[in-house]
Order: C-alpha cells, then sequence, then structure tokens
C-alpha cells in the first residue's frame, strides 16, 4: 500500500495546526512518516493531550485524604478505605460516539472505563452513568435515549457489574449532542496495585485480548472536533464491544496480577497502541521497540498506520517479567485469548515502531503524552453577554400560577424530576450480591465484603446552574454530590469528574470552563475530596447549539458500619419530619422556572460552604446516633417535590405525609425554591427530644414540618394529593413519553 506525501496540508487534515506541525518537523528534525503523523495527530488531540485543558487541571487539588494515586498517575484513581483494601475508580465520556453510534458508542464507553479499573488489579463492583439528552419530544431523541440506556445495560450485564446509580436530564441544549458519561468503581487489595508503566530492560511487551480491526481509527481525533452533519461519516471511528470477551480479559489479567507476573498493564483505549505505548514508555522513562507484524489482526492488509491509531476494543498492553513469558501466555491462553509479544522494553527513550521489517516511526515517547512535552495551550477568555442580561432578571415580574395543584403536577411529572425507573430498571443492580441501595435513591451503597463497611457513590450536576454561574454551579455540584453519600451515612473521600464543555477555543466557552475549574477546586478543597482525575470532554457542540456547560461529578464516600446506611424513603407512619437548612425562595436556573415559564435565567442558588459542611457534620451525628429513620436531600424542584419523593420511593410501602411549609413572600417560590444545603429527615416521636436537644446545639437550622401517614400528601391543609396519584406521575411519565406517537 503506498502511502500518501506528508506535508502540511495532510497534517491539517489529520486535526493539527500549521504551527503544531511545524513543532513536529523541528523535533523529529525531518518530515514525519505517514505513520508519525497518524501517531502525532492521535496522541495531540484534545481527547488525549487535554492541551487546551491540562494547564487549568493542574490547579485542582490532587492530594490530601484518603487518596494513594491521584490526577494523571494511573488508569484511575485510588483512595484508601482501610482493612488492606482501596477503591479505584473513574468516570469518562463517550459523547460524540453515542451521537452517531448510541448503542456501540455508550456500550464501548462502560467497557473502556471497565478496563481502566481492572488494569490497575481492580475487580470492578459497579457503575453508574451520567446521561444527558435533548427533550421527549423529539423522536430522535427518544431512539438515542432508548439506544444509549440498551447498550449501557447489555454490556454490564454480559460483563457481570451491577449498574448501580447515576441521572438522566432532557434539556434542549443536549439535542443534537448527547452527553454519556460511564463510571465505574472497583476494589483492590493494597498489596496489589498495578501502575501504567514500562520500565526494565528487555522486559517484554505484549498485547492481550482482542483481535486488532480498522473500528475506531482516529476516535481521539473524532472526539475532538464539533458534530456537525458530517459526524455520520464518522460511523468507523465508533467502536464496537464485546462485554463477554472484556469477563474473559479481567479474569485472565486479574490472575497474572495475583501471579505477580507483570511490571505494568494499560487499556488500549483512546488512540489504541499509540497510546498505551508512548505513555507507558514515558512514565517509566523507558523505549519500546515492537514489531506491528506481531499484533493480531482480524481484518487483512492493514497499514502500520491502520494498526497503530486502531481502537478495537477488549485489548491491553501487558508489560511481563522477564522469564514469565509462557506463564501469562499460558494464562491468557486458559481463557482464550490472544496474547503475544510485540516487543520489548529498552533503557533509549525512543518508541520504535516495524512492520514487515521497515522501521515505520521513531520518537520521544515525552513528545507525545500528557505531562511531557504535548503542546499546552491557554486560551482567550471572554464572559458570556448572556450573563449581563441573566443576572438582571427579576423574578416578582412572573405572575402567580393559577393552580399551584396543577403546577406541582407537571413538575412532579417532568422528565428531569420523574423516575428513571424506565431505564435503570433495564440495568443488573443487584450482581455480584453486593448492592445495599441501588438507582433511585440519594447514593448507590455497594458491601464491601469481608468487611462492615460499605461505598456510596453518586453522580452530579445541574447544567443550567453552571450555564448562569459557572464558578457557582460547579461548587454546588459538588456540595450535592457530598450531601447526597452523606445522606446514605457516608462520609465524602474523593471525586472524579467528567468535563463536558463547548469549543474550546470560543472564548465564552474557556471563560466558562476556567470558572468550573475554580469552583470545583474550591469546594474540594473545602470538603477534603481531592480529584483523583476523569475526563474532559470539549466540542460538545452541534451546528445549532453548544450543550450547557456541564462538569459531572462522580463522588465515592465510606460508611465505616453498615448500621449507619440510610436511606431516602419514610418508614414508618407518626413519624416527625423535619427540615435541615433554610430556605431562601431561590428559583433562578430552576426546574420551576423551565417547565412553567420556559425561561433558563437569573441568579442561581447561593452555595454557602461552611453551612454545608456544617450541614454533614451534623446530619452524621445524627445518624450514628440513630437518631433518623431516613435523609433526602432537597433539589430539583424542590421541598415539596422531595417531601413528594420520600412518600412514594419505596413503591411497595408508600406512606403519606402532613406537613406545614413555610412561605416568605410567595408560596409557589417557598415550594419550588431550589436554595442549597436542605435535607428532609424523618425522627421517631421517641427520639424527638434527643434530636432536637442535638440539632439546638449545631450550626444547621432545623424546622419542624409535620409527620408521616395516610395515604396522601396533604400541604399546609391546603393540597392534598392521594399517593396513587404521585406513583402515577413519577412512574409512569417517562414510559408514556417513551411510548408516544413517532
Amino acid at each position: 500500500m503506498k502511502e500518501p506525501e506528508v506535508d502540511q496540508n495532510l497534517a491539517l487534515e489529520h486535526g493539527l495546526t500549521a504551527e503544531e506541525y511545524g513543532w513536529i518537523c523541528e523535533r523529529l528534525g525531518r518530515t514525519p512518516s505517514f505513520t508519525e503523523l497518524g501517531i502525532f495527530s492521535v496522541m495531540w488531540s484534545e481527547h488525549c493531550s487535554y492541551k487546551n485543558s491540562i494547564a487549568l487541571l493542574k490547579t485542582l487539588p490532587r492530594s490530601g485524604g484518603r487518596l494513594l494515586v491521584g490526577a494523571g498517575e494511573e488508569n484511575a484513581g485510588l483512595v484508601d478505605i482501610g482493612d488492606g483494601y482501596a477503591i479505584a475508580f473513574k468516570i469518562e465520556s463517550h459523547n460524540h460516539p453515542s451521537a452517531v453510534e448510541p448503542y456501540q458508542g455508550a456500550a464501548t464507553g462502560v467497557g473502556g472505563i471497565l478496563r481502566d479499573i481492572f488494569t490497575m488489579g481492580a475487580r470492578p463492583i459497579a457503575c453508574l452513568n451520567s446521561l444527558r439528552f435533548g427533550p421527549l419530544t423529539d423522536p430522535r431523541t427518544r431512539y438515542l435515549f432508548e439506544e444509549v440506556v440498551k447498550g449501557i445495560s447489555d454490556y454490564g450485564n454480559c460483563f457481570g457489574v451491577p449498574t448501580v446509580g447515576g441521572e438522566v436530564y432532557f434539556d434542549e441544549s443536549y439535542k443534537g449532542n448527547p452527553l454519556v458519561n460511564a463510571m465505574a468503581i472497583g476494589i483492590v487489595d493494597t498489596n496489589c496495585i498495578v501502575s501504567a508503566v514500562a520500565k526494565g530492560n528487555c522486559n517484554p511487551v505484549m498485547i492481550v485480548g482482542s483481535s486488532t480491526g480498522r473500528d475506531g481509527i482516529h476516535g481521539a481525533t473524532f472526539a475532538s472536533e464539533e458534530i456537525s452533519e458530517k459526524s455520520e461519516a464518522k460511523r468507523p471511528s465508533v467502536q464496537v464491544g464485546d462485554p463477554f470477551t472484556e469477563k474473559l480479559l479481567l479474569e485472565a489479567t486479574l490472575e497474572i496480577v495475583k501471579e505477580d507476573l507483570v511490571v505494568g498493564i494499560q487499556d488500549m483505549g483512546a488512540a489504541g497502541i499509540s497510546c498505551s505505548t508512548s505513555e507507558m514508555s514515558a512514565k517509566g522513562k523507558s523505549g519500546m521497540i515492537i514489531d506491528l507484524s506481531k499484533v493480531p489482526l482480524r481484518e487483512e492488509e492493514m497499514s502500520a498506520y491502520e494498526i497503530m491509531l486502531s481502537e478495537s476494543q477488549e485489548r491491553m498492553l501487558v508489560i511481563a517479567k522477564k522469564g514469565y513469558e509462557e506463564k501469562v501466555k499460558e494464562i491468557f491462553a486458559k481463557w482464550d485469548l490472544n496474547c503475544e509479544i510485540i516487543g520489548e522494553v529498552t533503557s533509549e527513550e525512543k518508541l520504535v515502531v516495524n512492520y514487515n521489517g521497515e522501521k515505520k516511526a521513531e520518537i520521544k515517547p515525552a513528545e507525545l503524552v500528557l505531562g511531557g512535552n504535548a503542546p499546552i495551550y491557554i486560551r482567550e477568555t471572554m464572559e458570556p453577554k448572556y450573563l449581563q442580561e441573566s443576572r438582571k432578571f427579576d423574578f416578582y415580574t412572573l405572575s402567580e400560577p393559577d393552580s399551584l395543584c396543577e403546577t406541582f403536577i407537571k413538575i412532579f411529572s417532568s422528565p428531569n424530576i420523574a423516575s428513571k425507573q424506565w431505564a435503570y430498571e433495564q440495568y443488573d443492580s443487584m450482581v455480584r450480591t453486593n448492592t445495599i441501595i441501588g438507582p433511585g435513591s440519594d447514593a448507590a451503597v455497594i458491601y464491601i465484603k469481608g468487611t462492615n463497611k460499605a461505598i456510596s457513590a453518586k453522580t452530579d450536576c445541574n447544567g443550567r446552574y453552571v450555564y448562569l454561574n459557572p464558578k457557582e454551579g460547579t461548587k454546588i455540584a459538588v456540595a450535592e454530590s457530598a450531601r447526597n453519600v452523606v445522606c446514605t451515612g457516608a462520609v465524602p473521600l474523593a471525586v472524579t469528574n467528567c468535563l463536558n464543555f463547548g469549543n474550546p477555543y470560543k472564548p465564552e466557552v474557556y471563560w466558562t470552563f476556567k470558572k468550573a475549574i475554580e469552583g470545583m477546586g474550591e469546594a474540594c478543597r473545602f470538603f477534603n475530596t481531592p480529584v483523583t482525575g476523569g475526563n474532559v470532554s470539549f466540542y460538545n457542540e452541534s451546528p445549532d447549539t453548544a450543550i450547557f456547560p456541564t462538569p459531572v461529578i462522580g463522588m465515592v464516600g465510606l460508611i465505616e458500619d453498615l448500621e449507619n446506611i440510610t436511606t431516602a424513603e419514610f418508614k414508618q407512619e407518626d413519624d416527625l419530619i423535619y427540615l435541615l437548612g433554610e430556605d431562601y425562595e431561590e428559583i433562578g436556573g430552576s426546574e420551576y422556572l423551565n417547565e412553567i415559564y420556559g425561561l433558563v435565567t437569573g441568579e442561581i442558588p447561593r452555595i454557602d460552604l461552611q453551612a454545608e459542611k456544617d450541614l454533614h457534620n451534623f446530619i452524621h451525628q445524627i445518624i450514628s446516633n440513630r437518631l433518623i429513620n431516613s435523609a433526602h436531600d432537597v433539589s430539583d424542584g424542590g421541598i415539596i417535590t422531595a417531601i413528594a419523593e420520600c412518600c412514594i420511593l419505596r413503591e411497595e410501602k408508600t406512606i403519606g405525609a402532613r406537613v406545614h411549609i413555610p412561605i416568605k413572600s410567595r408560596e409557589d417560590f417557598s415550594f419550588f425554591s431550589e436554595s442549597q444545603s436542605r435535607v428532609i429527615i424523618s425522627v421517631s416521636k421517641e427520639n424527638q427530644d434527643k434530636f432536637e436537644q442535638i440539632a439546638s446545639k449545631n450550626f444547621t437550622p432545623f424546622t419542624l414540618l409535620g409527620e408521616t401517614g395516610g395515604k396522601s400528601l396533604n400541604v399546609n391543609d391546603q393540597y392534598n394529593f392521594p399517593l396513587s396519584q404521585l406513583v402515577d406521575l413519577y412512574y409512569n411519565s417517562i414510559p408514556k413519553r417513551m411510548h408516544a406517537a413517532v
């Protein structure tokens, strides 16, 4: 196969700039070969190099607390949970692939994040996801939603890991560019942690897992450009997943780790062999000589360029210990998987790629990688003009709704509030029998077998808040994800993030990104929840619009005593219902404002990090003293929505309530305000005195709202909602919309 002549025009076609092509020629001291150009193009793409974000990401807190491995150090972050165990966890995006091929895009997103976990020697124990789509009134949105959920469920169910939680939001801004963020959690013996490193002169380099094909070539560069009408032609850039092979790969990998046969392992995700060889070499300050003719192929006449850039799934690069090659091969053969030696580690810091007796590439690994000599940019910033208008919006110019009952019914049945049971019932949330709290609650809880501990996990972000105030909105995302795990009885440990934004070359987008990073850093430092890593996904734009900036936070917390596990639903009749925290009638960016008035505007709720931390400490105290029966945070839809959810979250045993919600200035504002740092709890009457005695000594305000009991939710002796009506609104709204006529 005759390779094209490399010049600046070809480099531009590969997504490189003229300046970057000049740097490549300068660093190599010559014109790059076609294979080298391909390697540089994927490794210097936004998806792999983080060239427009790394400078800002380095400002995030990446140490402290129980952190063992921080951002960018390994395939995933690690936190110590004691007893010789650590939790590995990470979140990543698969947005662009899911926009053009939703089933495989979502499925391979799950597969990729699982490999990031078990390449560290950790066994995956749970998956979560954070999904964003356009409005469900749109037929294509319904198709995307259906196929993404099917892709997630099929891969996770076949692989055998429970999908225990997540979130789904719908908004016009995501119509042309859905967001599919996948998170995975694993557990590892702290003596068996594996690094993604290549070192040790003459140690064998092995490719294991599936054969290599042409699927996924230039997937990394596809993820580094905007969605357009031409994106449909990029279907070949979407990988194809095989969860059954991945399950075998998991078991074989954990076996070679247990047998202490390896120096390092890395998943072949974005940029395939190019990424794993260069990153592992750079990390070990070493080099490699590899022979692509040794790579198992499933397609004929593949070029070196194609082999190096292929993103075929279920593959990993293993650096074995010299002398143990046959033992490694024997284990992979037992699991019916490819395992071939394709080269060796060298002491010289050069990546040399040969194919059919011809040298195809010779590059210093450090020139390619994040944290090495890949380009780093700080882009121009400009505050978006729309913020000047949105901040001035006067909510009191809005007419009060004619019927609060009808208003609540519309909000409670809106796709952003209603149960996502339609989606999560397709996931196996109980496989491996570790799941204590599954989808649909404040946060998921997973039991750590052999201990008295559990892990709590949550993904969270309100894109409307970040759109209206990126710094404060991102602080709220961190605070709310922490609040959710606290409500289950956990202490927040650390976060991973998936930062979904538009085109960073647009000053308004980069300003928003920068402010979001500032907000995340401030909140994570305050809660001592360091950032373990994650993913930046830029270019989330369609020809019509950019998405709401959506920095998704994946929070992990630790429950030290299983007796402390707390859930959101009311447990028994005649309990007292309290509100912890204070309402300020804040509806900026709220579900109420969006659903009833069609507006996304105004100042968003304020977030006082100290008040939030005080709330966390108070909840921990009353949970550990066994004083409360339930805890549920007040968020989207306001206090009336939170109370209604507490009544019906356990479908098989719904419990009504009679409450009085204090009104400050306007009834609708008080009902639907999304003021932060608030939680609804229930307390047995025999514990009232002890609870109030402790509460009065804390900084968190508390208000007695009413009692549980009956077959309806009665609010202020004026509004009455039968539980049967609430159940129908909450659990059947999305299925009805999904079955709507096209």
